[in-house]
């Protein structure tokens, strides 16, 4: 079952086009979530190649793949800034989470460019730092959990503003951008999205660019002190900003 944010990203790729019987590459695919949802969306007569450069991320996408009985998706090692000629003609390139994390964003793009073929689509959905969080009622402990986020990201060199750098940078790499948006994911005490699981994922990262300790973290009673703080607040919590865009190759 997709989250929120899986939700946002189906209807962004839908809304771009992405659909049955196309052959799609899945840029910085990680485990695979992305790939396995256009997977989806393209059907058994289509094809989706993922790419990453984290071979441990690859091997649990192909494992992943193994144990959904996946037969029309397949996953590459390869650096998505380096322009490959076996790599083309695709009709659509997608990416969640991808560009923020790359020294050249348009040179990145413009290589991924270089893969679709004439006409395709790119599609890029990426989170935003700059407007978040955001509350009316002071909650600390989701404030908290936000600066060790981003606080990381930003110390591993990506950039915390992708979100409105987007369409530039699509632009500026040759594309014609058809269409953005932005959807912020809301935190009620009865609609939450839990932080314990992003931490935890991301606890080697914090940990080891010295912004917070474990034992700070104490992330095996976070999303119940995250819960408890929305409760007693009674309060809207907006920690996640999210932009998405796609263009199209000219042509």
């Amino acid at each position: 079952m997709l989250d929120r944010v899986g939700k946002m990203t189906e209807r962004l790729l839908r809304d771009a086009g992405v659909g049955a019987g196309m052959r799609v590459l899945d840029a910085g695919c990680g485990r695979g979530d992305v790939t396995f949802l256009v997977a989806r969306l393209v059907g058994d007569g289509g094809r989706v190649l993922g790419i990453d450069r984290d071979t441990g991320a690859l091997s649990i996408a192909r494992e992943r793949a193994r144990e959904l009985g996946l037969s029309n998706v397949e996953f590459m090692e390869a650096d998505l800034a380096a322009p490959d000629p076996d790599r083309h003609g695709f009709d659509a390139v997608v990416g969640r989470r991808v560009l923020m994390y790359q020294a050249d964003r348009v040179a990145a793009v413009r290589a991924l460019s270089a893969a679709l073929r004439p006409g395709g689509v790119m599609v890029f959905h990426e989170v935003d730092a700059t407007m978040v969080p955001a509350s009316r009622t002071p909650l600390p402990l989701h404030a908290q959990v936000h600066r060790w986020m981003w606080e990381t990201v930003a110390r591993e060199g990506a950039t915390t503003s992708m979100g409105f750098e987007l369409p530039f940078v699509l632009e500026e790499a040759g594309l014609v951008v058809e269409d953005v948006r932005a959807e912020a994911v809301v935190q009620t005490a009865k609609a939450r999205h839990g932080g314990a699981p992003i931490l935890r994922a991301m606890m080697p990262r914090i940990v080891g660019h010295g912004v917070a300790t474990e034992a700070e973290i104490d992330v095996d009673t976070l999303d119940e002190r995250l819960a408890d703080e929305l409760r007693r607040s009674n309060a809207v919590y907006i920690g996640d900003m999210v932009f998405g865009a796609w263009a199209r190759k000219p042509g």
